[in-house]
């Protein structure tokens, strides 16, 4: 999480804290104000620790998953192709799963024709280490350069490899 989150919350407590303070007293104030940090720093906490895991059967992204199969290609996109993703060239259909404060992320185009989700954005700190971790899970070992500009694409062969974490 980025520190202005954290002092913006500091602050709103304390403001808080100070109003609770003159209305109530010193005890309501301070439980006040430690309530309201302790609940913020859960939400922040939980929001920011969304887990990305590749399995030896599928892909985890928070409670949703996909097995290798059904994955047609993983590409890497740049701040400017994410913004771009997320923005004016999304799709209302697809998963995402992505941070205010990350502006890189992983496009994982689906290859179900059941599946009405075209695809899966996960923003990332790491998204190179994330799409190299996806592609070897489905045995990629050949990266084409995509037709969109600030991506890198990796097309699909079969293979599972065992299971592995890693973190976005």
């Amino acid at each position: 999480m980025p520190v202005g989150w954290w002092v913006l919350t500091g602050l709103f407590a304390l403001s808080l804290l100070i109003a609770v303070l003159f209305y109530l007293g010193p005890a309501w104030g301070l439980g006040s104000g430690v309530l309201v940090m302790v609940v913020m720093g859960g939400a922040f906490l939980r929001y920011g620790r969304e887990e990305v895991r590749v399995e030896r059967d599928r892909l985890w992204v928070g409670g949703a998953n996909i097995e290798w199969p059904y994955i047609a290609q993983v590409r890497v996109l740049d701040e400017h192709a994410t913004r771009r993703r997320r923005g004016p060239d999304s799709d209302a259909r697809a998963y995402l799963v992505l941070r205010p404060y990350l502006n890189r992320a992983v496009e994982v185009t689906i290859a179900d024709r059941t599946d009405p989700t075209p695809y899966w954005l996960i923003s990332s700190r790491r998204p190179q280490r994330l799409a190299e971790a996806i592609a070897s899970r489905f045995g990629a070992d050949e990266t084409n350069a995509s037709a969109d500009a600030g991506a890198d694409a990796v097309v699909r062969p079969q293979v599972s490899p065992p299971r592995d974490t890693v973190e976005s």
